[in-house]
């Protein structure tokens, strides 16, 4: 279910459009690369990272599909920055719902496949990161706080874990492996908190998010 006035409703309905069958990934995943794009220190421009959302090479969109999906994922954009900025949490309420699966809590498959979007682009955003951190450390130098990779390590574990539970129980003994499945559900719970603190973390590395939310916010 998509919950209204969450960034994700700007996305839905053009993923649901015959149009844009196999051309698009699931409407969670799309919103979870969003996501990972407004949370960069630095926001790639659209014609970088829009098409790494396109899972067809072969698609026959015309131009007025072209502009309606671009219109689309700029307001998904807007609408994420926006969330960042009044420090509101982008997920709704039932998707950091765990479901009950073979005996335990899990997460569920649209949470699954949100986080699998947001590594994703990470993974393709992580040389703007790694810039990011080094301008940071040029700047700060020596900081008694906790090193921003050690805080950017910690976030990319949790949302590996739960995007892909069955692939983090197998590399896990018997006693490690009973020891997550308790402590899922609550694991779920802190994903919000954990996905402002990725945020946080991006805007101190750059300090331009501000510009960012002005920037995207007109354009």
């Amino acid at each position: 279910m998509v919950k209204d006035g969450y960034p994700i409703t700007m996305v839905s309905d053009i993923v649901s459009l015959p149009n844009f069958e196999n051309v698009l990934p699931s409407t969670y995943q799309v919103d979870g690369m969003i996501f990972a794009v407004a949370s960069a220190p630095e926001i790639p421009m659209p014609e970088q990272w829009m098409p790494w959302l396109i899972q067809s090479g072969d698609s026959k969109l015309v131009d007025k599909d072209v502009n309606k999906l671009a219109d689309a994922l700029m307001n998904g954009l807007r609408a994420h920055l926006d969330f960042m900025r009044q420090e509101k949490s982008p997920l709704p309420e039932e998707l950091i719902s765990a479901e009950e699966v073979n005996g335990f809590r899990r997460p569920s498959q649209a949470l699954e496949s949100w986080l699998t979007g947001l590594l994703h682009v990470h993974k393709l955003l992580e040389p703007v990161w790694e810039n990011a951190w080094q301008q940071f450390v040029k700047k700060s130098g020596d900081s008694t706080k906790e090193a921003p990779e050690a805080r950017l390590s910690r976030c990319l574990k949790l949302f590996s874990t739960l995007a892909n539970v069955d692939l983090a129980l197998s590399y896990r003994n018997e006693e490690q492996t009973e020891q997550l499945k308790m402590n899922m559900a609550l694991l779920i719970k802190q994903l919000p908190s954990v996905l402002a603190d990725y945020t946080k973390l991006s805007g101190e590395l750059a300090g331009a998010l501000p510009n960012q939310f002005e920037t995207f916010s007109k354009t």
